[in-house]
């Protein structure tokens, strides 16, 4: 027998995902859910699948589920933790200008600036970037670029360039390079006077137009590398993020738009 599920279509910066509110909707099959709804041409078409769940633990308001357009299970998303925020909020499943949602990197807390009731812009704190070496190159003679590892509770790999549209060629052999024995998202960067021009190539689903924690881990690279100060606009394909990375808590805090696309019904066989 078949039923619908309601979805709603949401963006940050250009980065999409389909969501899902669990509270409302009993999903078994997350993994392949993803591959067929992200299917831009037989789909509805998304970089992924989010699923929002109340938590069950007294820290965190909401859970956070993520899963990429092949199905794979991602740690974090800064963009999709932004968009989560807006939603609970407009949704009216919340009525606080902060939401600590619960990830697979932990728990994050989101702030919502509000204005006349919509959300029109979130900060996320995405805590402590993590170095397994600060300037992690990969071997020479491998034929593929050196770049600087940073983990924002999921790994990334930031190569600095004056030819971000490699990333296209180059991205897929990195994301599975034997370096990343998890595989890695990888980020080619090119600095400018008006920011960081940034494009990503997202473990699990490719190219995409924007990426939160990319966002934060090119911001990261590029002050340790001594290439920016601790904040930074990162000019990605879909948008303009805000990436603050703070002396005083070693926090980073992603600033930047969500948005709705648009809601609708599909039927689960």
């Amino acid at each position: 027998m078949k039923h619908k599920i309601h979805f709603t279509k949401m963006h940050g910066a250009g980065n999409d995902y389909i969501y899902v509110d669990t509270l409302l909707y009993n999903i078994e099959d997350p993994e392949e859910l993803a591959r067929r709804w992200s299917d831009r041409h037989k789909g509805i078409g998304s970089d992924g699948l989010v699923l929002i769940g109340r938590s069950r633990i007294p820290e965190a308001d909401f859970t956070m589920r993520i899963f990429n357009a092949d199905g794979s299970e991602a740690m974090m998303c800064g963009n999709a933790s932004r968009c989560v925020g807006k939603y609970v909020y407009e949704m009216g499943l919340t009525t606080s200008k902060e939401v600590r949602l619960l990830t697979l990197s932990g728990i994050k807390t989101i702030h919502l600036s509000v204005r006349d009731g919509l959300v029109d812009a979130s900060t996320v704190d995405m805590g402590e970037p993590v170095f397994e070496n600060p300037l992690q190159f990969l071997p020479q003679g491998t034929g593929l670029r050196e770049g600087t590892f940073v983990s924002m509770g999921n790994p990334h790999y930031v190569v600095f360039t004056e030819d971000i549209d490699a990333a296209r060629q180059e991205g897929c052999g990195l994301e599975h390079h034997p370096a990343f024995p998890e595989r890695c998202n990888i980020e080619f960067a090119e600095m400018r006077p008006d920011g960081i021009r940034v494009r990503v190539w997202e473990r699990g689903s490719g190219i995409t137009q924007a990426c939160g924690t990319g966002a934060c881990a090119v911001a990261v690279a590029a002050a340790l590398t001594g290439r920016a100060e601790r904040r930074s606009r990162i000019l990605m394909d879909g948008g303009t993020l805000d990436v603050k990375w703070c002396l005083q808590d070693n926090h980073v805090y992603l600033t930047g738009p969500a948005e709705f696309v648009f809601e609708g019904e599909i039927e689960l066989s």
